[in-house]
């Protein structure tokens, strides 16, 4: 069984910064790619960011410049610096992985959870 937990999650105002943390544990060969989501009430959940084990990264439009994921393959975290953070980036965000088992099969998981409030 793998898991991802996630912390860091709160209330910040706008133009204030939060970090992320998200750690895998469980049994598995290796960890893909890993990355961050959110999901608004109503709303479709998007990418915000990701990167591969390579340290390859990618971006959401709306994050560039402000955001900045990051991760530690021998803590099997990824971590997510979010920067003058918007009032419409209130969300839940969602640590995502591709972990491969031991038995060589690949499989998407997803964590918790956390929520952001960007408010005054």
């Amino acid at each position: 069984q793998v898991q991802l937990v996630e912390s860091g999650g709160g209330l910040v105002q706008p133009g204030g910064s939060l970090r992320l943390s998200c750690a895998a544990s469980g049994r598995f060969s290796r960890i893909n790619t890993m990355g961050w989501y959110r999901q608004t009430p109503g709303k479709q959940r998007e990418l915000v960011a990701s990167i591969t084990s390579g340290g390859v990264t990618n971006y959401a439009d709306a994050v560039k410049d402000r955001f900045d994921v990051s991760r530690d393959n021998a803590k099997n975290a990824v971590y997510l610096q979010m920067n003058n953070l918007k009032r419409e980036e209130t969300a839940v965000y969602y640590c995502n992985a591709a972990v491969v088992l031991t038995s060589g099969t690949m499989y998407t998981y997803w964590g918790q959870g956390t929520q952001v409030t960007v408010s005054s």
